[in-house]
């Protein structure tokens, strides 16, 4: 599928902590802990604990949060589809969407129960 600038938009402007608790509920019922889930966003994001619970306190849109984030120089390493959209064919025009989708690929994989090592990738040697 392709990407549209509506659609990138429209997640945009999604509000970040209307979206967390349905990755954590997620996370919670397939047996992960919430220092695995913030693990993974402090890797993908930079954020610790305290700025994340300051920016869903905050109410920010995916793009505030993906525009305030450091996000992790090999997290063009996380590939596949998601939501039908290969991530790694989405068009850097499309930033916020493509980092969008690599957050819930990795939430994804925590999911399903891959491990830690895997999720938080690593350049090969």
């Amino acid at each position: 599928m392709k990407v549209t600038t509506e659609k990138n938009e429209k997640v945009a402007e999604m509000i970040f902590s209307e979206i967390y608790p349905l990755y954590w509920n997620r996370l919670e019922k397939n047996g992960r802990t919430k220092e695995e889930f913030h693990q993974v966003l402090e890797w993908f994001t930079g954020y610790n604990e305290n700025k994340l619970q300051s920016l869903i306190n905050e109410k920010v849109t995916f793009r505030t949060f993906f525009e305030q984030a450091t996000i992790h120089p090999n997290a063009n390493m996380i590939k596949g589809v998601v939501c039908g959209y290969r991530i790694e064919e989405i068009e850097d025009e499309f930033q916020v969407y493509k980092q969008c989708r690599q957050m819930e690929k990795l939430i994804d994989e925590l999911a399903k129960g891959r491990k830690m090592e895997k999720i938080l990738r690593k350049e090969k040697k």
